[in-house]
């Protein structure tokens, strides 16, 4: 194969020189290409039997290239290439903190900030000039997530690995992933391809993701199965249940994972059969409107045994969502939780204009939620996760102060597993490993390092969550608010995120008009309200 001809290459030169060593006896025109070839023969051994970089496992000695060329790359960058903060989509800053954290090295940087702290745009944390002194443990930083009709309430932690399916993934990536989580006390989602034999092998706490294909908990014809739903959420590594509305990447869009990359462990994880495109509607069967969703979920609940069951959804038309707050508000019945996603996330390979242009931006879709949750007195019972571009202790403090109670990262933990940003995803030939179902690429990552280094980023991050917190005088994430959060508006002036964040006073969307309760800014809100039915999307 081609990523082993340089390996190959210097064997058979080696072996070449050796015999003309033998037959001609020693002479400078043998001897050092014999020295250099044997060299490379020894480096690519090594390269083969080494566990830390999955890429020299791949590509034995050629990988050096891609060290090397990151050593240099600083100063090349620097004059000739874009800046080590240009997000493609994620910056080298960025990437670089996470392969140091995960491999428990200093993430410390010299020489002043590379930000530009007066564009537009630029955010910042208010800190306090009284510290608090308490110091907070990475394992205090947890929300418990379950209403009253729960009898199996979790405890999350703040930071946990977002839905990533196997298939998509590796066998060794789910390995790696499940193993940090376990060692971390963390979760992980387990994406819609269902739970996987490779998701149990470390008993790391899961959320099952439950997308339209119903994936594990289905129908020969593609619908959902209770009694198979049953027999899975019984599993008590199972901590929550989540309904997949939709997903960032894609949202309103159906997904087709063609019959040819089908595995045997692939069907029988996911419930379809071989030799067949495996379908995920755009929307689900189970039910047909906000109603019935919430009435799905209390089903669902009480089938689990009473874990909890949320649903996750990256915003489209308000009143879509506005349909499925008010169902609350009649019905009664809600979910446990909600998992904001957003356009800007997505592991996944999707249609470019979805990618670019389709779903609302999470950080719009966490205002919109948390603020309309209050002003239908539901918040205090319903959690909000958030997903979408989180990489650092900063991304987690943004998203809490504008409403989050946790979050959720895919990319921040497939880099601490070893991914390059290489953006082969859907090509099969991923070069570490991580998003393949080559068997001798996946080979590559070896699950009981990359596990530890999932640990040491979860672990690490929160350290540096928890250092933030004492430094603005606080205990916990949930002590956070938009008044924490400084940024520069288009006018390069100062405004607390507070200033542009939608205001709701608590049950305003009870007991006023939707125009009071908007105000005179989102009218096109009130609008949408008026329009939301809870009987139908």
């Amino acid at each position: 194969m081609t990523r082993y001809f340089v390996w190959q290459l210097s064997i058979a030169m080696s072996l070449y020189f050796g015999v003309l060593l033998v037959l001609e006896g020693a002479s400078k025109n043998t001897l050092i290409p014999l020295c250099i070839f044997f060299a490379l023969s020894v480096v690519g051994v090594i390269d083969q039997l080494q566990k830390k970089h999955a890429i020299l496992r791949n590509y034995p000695i050629i990988g050096h290239l891609r060290f090397w060329l990151e050593f240099i790359r600083p100063e090349i960058r620097q004059y000739f290439l874009e800046s080590d903060s240009e997000k493609l989509p994620f910056s080298r800053n960025q990437r670089a903190l996470v392969y140091q954290r995960s491999k428990n090295l200093s993430d410390q940087r010299p020489f002043g900030t590379i930000e530009n702290v007066y564009r537009n745009g630029y955010e910042w944390l208010s800190y306090s000039n009284s510290p608090s002194q308490v110091v907070i443990k990475p394992n205090d930083l947890r929300v418990s997530i379950g209403s009253e009709t729960c009898s199996q309430p979790y405890s999350i932690s703040v930071f946990n690995i977002s839905a990533m399916s196997f298939g998509s993934l590796s066998a060794n990536a789910i390995l790696a992933l499940n193993k940090g989580a376990k060692l971390g006390g963390f979760a992980q989602d387990t994406g819609e391809g269902s739970v996987s034999e490779y998701h149990k092998v470390h008993d790391g706490d899961l959320i099952w993701e439950i997308g339209s294909g119903y994936f594990g908990c289905r129908t020969e014809d593609g619908h959902f199965d209770m009694n198979k739903f049953i027999h899975v959420a019984s599993d008590p590594q199972i901590k929550m249940i989540e309904i997949k509305l939709s997903q960032g990447a894609k949202p309103g869009h159906g997904g087709i994972l063609p019959a040819a990359k089908i595995t045997p462990e692939i069907a029988q994880t996911r419930g379809v059969p071989m030799g067949v495109d495996c379908i995920s509607p755009s929307r689900h069967t189970a039910f047909n409107s906000p109603v019935e969703m919430l009435q799905f979920i209390a089903t669902l609940r009480e089938k689990s045994n009473g874990k909890p069951v949320g649903f996750k959804m990256c915003v489209g038309k308000p009143e879509d969502w506005f349909a499925i707050l008010k169902a609350m508000i009649e019905t009664k019945l809600t979910p446990d939780f909600i998992v904001v996603d957003g356009s800007e996330g997505g592991t996944g390979a999707a249609p470019v204009e979805f990618i670019d242009h389709i779903g609302m931006p999470m950080r719009d879709s966490l205002r919109l939620i948390h603020a309309t949750l209050l002003g239908a007195n539901l918040r205090d019972i319903i959690r909000i996760g958030a997903a979408g571009k989180i990489i650092s202790a900063f991304d987690i403090v943004r998203v809490c102060s504008i409403g989050a109670d946790w979050c959720n990262s895919a990319r921040g933990f497939m880099f601490a597993i070893g991914c390059i940003q290489s953006r082969t995803c859907n090509t099969d030939m991923c070069p570490t490993g991580v998003a393949t179902q080559n068997q001798l690429r996946q080979k590559a990552l070896d699950p009981i390092d990359k596990g530890q280094r999932v640990y040491h980023y979860h672990q690490n991050t929160l350290h540096a969550l928890s250092e933030i917190l004492m430094a603005a005088g606080l205990s916990h994430t949930s002590e956070l608010n938009p008044d924490y959060i400084m940024k520069r508006d288009e006018n390069s002036v100062a405004q607390p995120f507070s200033k542009n964040l939608m205001h709701m006073e608590a049950g305003a969307l009870i007991d006023q008009s939707p125009e009071l309760a908007f105000k005179a800014d989102y009218q096109y809100l009130a609008r949408a309200w008026r329009c939301a039915n809870p009987s139908q999307w």
